[in-house]
């Protein structure tokens, strides 16, 4: 059995791989972004993106704020080597705006903001309120556990080799 801070420092390089192909998903195929249920959500970078390139000298880290002429910067160190280790994102479902920061190597998610709704005004009382809220924070780490599901499904496919890892490269070497 590996000890958790092996496997910890052995398998971190999946998240960094899961944010990389989330932010190339959300530039080249986002209706593949789904719901559990099947319905359609969307997911866009919110105002930054983190990127760290270990150099033999030393560890670089590029922080990137989300507009579309910085993400190219952001693509551009990709292509030097860098990954992707933390992002901050914006999460709509059912007209319903989620936005959060979340960290590759751990799959950390924090500075949740959850969507306000108008029967939180018309609450019964705190403990309705409160319960509205836990949904809205269960839909979020459900859409989350779902878009990761699919991305280690399809990462150990035979497609990722033949298909995807070409594809996210060819985006990359775009920039």
């Amino acid at each position: 059995m590996l000890d958790a801070s092996v496997a910890y420092n052995r398998y971190k390089f999946l998240g960094h791989e899961f944010l990389t192909w989330v932010w190339f998903m959300i530039e080249n195929d986002p209706d593949s972004l789904t719901h559990e249920s099947g319905q359609p959500v969307s997911l866009r970078i919110g105002n930054r993106i983190i990127l760290e390139n270990s150099r033999k000298e030393a560890l670089e880290t590029v922080s990137i704020k989300a507009n579309q002429s910085e993400l190219e910067e952001g693509r551009l160190a990709l292509k030097k080597g860098a990954v992707v280790t933390e992002m901050n994102l914006h999460f709509r479902f059912n007209e319903l705006l989620w936005t959060f920061d979340i960290k590759g190597e751990s799959l950390a998610v924090s500075g949740v903001k959850v969507p306000e709704t108008q029967s939180e005004e018309q609450a019964d009382g705190l403990e309705t309120s409160l319960l509205t809220q836990m949904e809205k924070y269960e839909m979020l780490v459900s859409f989350l556990h779902n878009l990761y599901k699919q991305f280690v499904k399809h990462r150990i496919s035979r497609q990722w080799e033949t298909e995807t890892a070409s594809a996210i490269k060819k985006w990359i070497s775009a920039a």
